[in-house]
C-alpha cells in the first residue's frame, strides 16, 4: 500500500473560469486596484500562496486592501462554486479515487484558503475517500511544511505527491518525498522523474 497526496488546482479539477467571474466581483466591489483577472491569469497564479497570489495580482493596492480584496475573492469565489453545477472535474477523477482508495490512504494537500479542500470534496462527492487534508488557509505554512505536517499526523512513513507546477515539485523536494508531475494542468515542470498525461494513468502506477 502506498500513501498518495493529491494537490487540486490543475490536477483534480479547473475552477478558474468559474473563479475568474467571481473574483471580478469582488474587485469591482472593493476597488483599490486596476486589475482585471480572468482563467489564464489564475491558471498562472494557482498553486501558490494567497500573500503572494494577492501581491503579483494587486501590486498598485496598499496591504490593507490586498488583505480586504483577497478576504472578498475568496468568500465570493466560495459562494460561486457552491452554486456552480457544471462539472470542473478532469476525466475519470472520481472513478479513479475510488478504485485508488480501494488498495491506498488517500490526501490532499493544496496552498488554497481555509474550507476550499472540503468544497471541492463535497462537489466531487470524494469526501468518504479522502483521509485528511491539509492547506496554507489552516496553517500559514508553504506546501512543502503541510505535507510533512500531514504526513506526521497521519503516521505516514512514506508518500507520491501528484501535482502540476513546479512549486509543487519543489514541496516535494523539501517534504523528502517522490512527485508526479499531472502534465495536463496548469503548469509546467522539467524533466520529471514521472509524469501523467490524464488522471487515470494513476491506475497503472499504483498497480506495480
Amino acid at each position: 500500500m502506498e500513501n498518495i497526496i493529491f494537490d487540486v488546482d490543475g490536477t483534480l479539477w479547473d475552477s478558474t473560469e468559474v473563479v475568474a467571474q467571481a473574483w471580478n466581483k469582488a474587485i469591482a466591489e472593493v476597488g483599490g486596484t486596476k486589475a482585471v483577472v480572468n482563467a489564464a491569469i489564475l491558471k498562472r497564479e494557482f498553486g501558490k500562496t494567497m500573500k503572494v497570489i494577492a501581491d503579483n495580482l494587486f501590486p498598485d493596492a496598499d496591504e490593507a486592501t490586498k488583505a480586504l480584496l483577497m478576504k472578498k475573492c475568496c468568500a465570493y469565489e466560495h459562494e460561486a462554486l457552491e452554486e456552480n453545477e457544471e462539472t470542473l472535474l478532469y476525466p475519470a477523477v472520481v472513478e479513479t479515487i475510488k478504485e485508488l482508495a480501494q488498495r491506498h490512504r488517500l490526501f490532499i494537500v493544496s496552498n488554497c484558503q481555509t474550507g476550499y479542500i472540503e468544497l471541492f470534496m463535497k462537489k466531487a462527492g470524494v469526501e468518504a475517500y479522502i483521509e485528511d487534508w491539509e492547506c496554507f488557509g489552516d496553517t500559514g505554512k508553504v506546501k512543502g511544511e503541510n505535507i510533512r505536517l500531514l504526513m506526521e499526523r497521519n503516521k505516514l512513513a512514506g508518500a507520491v505527491y501528484v501535482g502540476d507546477t513546479q512549486g509543487d515539485y519543489e514541496a516535494t523536494q523539501l517534504a523528502r518525498i517522490p512527485f508526479i508531475f499531472a502534465q495536463y494542468g496548469f503548469g509546467s515542470v522539467e524533466n520529471p522523474a514521472q509524469a501523467i498525461e490524464c488522471f487515470e494513468e494513476l491506475l497503472p502506477l499504483f498497480r506495480r
